[in-house]
């Protein structure tokens, strides 16, 4: 099971690398996160994992949301058969949770914590460490592109998947 959250988070984390990637340094858009995390084509597994879940409605809504986004590649770093087991219906309440614990509410831009070491509050009711004294972490995973807008909030790329104590 453990193995199977590993790989659902690093899903996540690929998916959100690709979007920022994508989008580069684009001003603005006209996209929310979900339409910009599957216009990338790097998030396939989190928009897998968020339609699993039955997320996608929520991030489709209004925000603002801060989404930690682990790209394909992060996901692809969990042991094997762990993406597989949680994207399974009797699963569904790990995957929320774990899906949930990337994610706060509120639009934070990299500007606005650079320097700081915080503690926060996820939607799945966890905190996750912020530490952007060089470069940013959350928890153990390392941010690879950040400030990825949308127009109910933003994405920042990283490089693991996030498992909820």
């Amino acid at each position: 099971m453990t193995s199977l959250l590993n790989k659902c988070f690093n899903i996540v984390s690929i998916a959100v690398i690709a979007l920022s990637v994508s989008i580069g340094a684009a001003s603005a858009t006209s996209k929310n996160i979900v339409e910009t995390a599957v216009q990338s084509g790097k998030f396939n597994t989190l928009v897998a994992a968020l339609k699993a879940a039955g997320l996608v409605n929520t991030l489709n809504g209004k925000g603002p949301f801060t989404v930690f986004a682990p790209s394909d590649t992060a996901f692809s770093k969990l042991p094997a058969g762990t993406v597989d087991g949680l994207l399974m219906p009797e699963n569904k309440a790990k995957l929320v949770s774990i899906l949930a614990y990337h994610v706060i509410p509120g639009k934070v831009m990299s500007g606005d914590i650079a320097g700081k070491k915080i503690s926060v509050k996820t939607v799945q009711g966890s905190e996750i460490s912020v530490d952007a004294m060089y470069g940013v972490k959350i928890n153990d995973s390392n941010v690879v592109s950040a400030d990825i807008a949308a127009t109910n909030g933003v994405i920042h790329v990283i490089d693991k998947v996030l498992i909820p104590n």
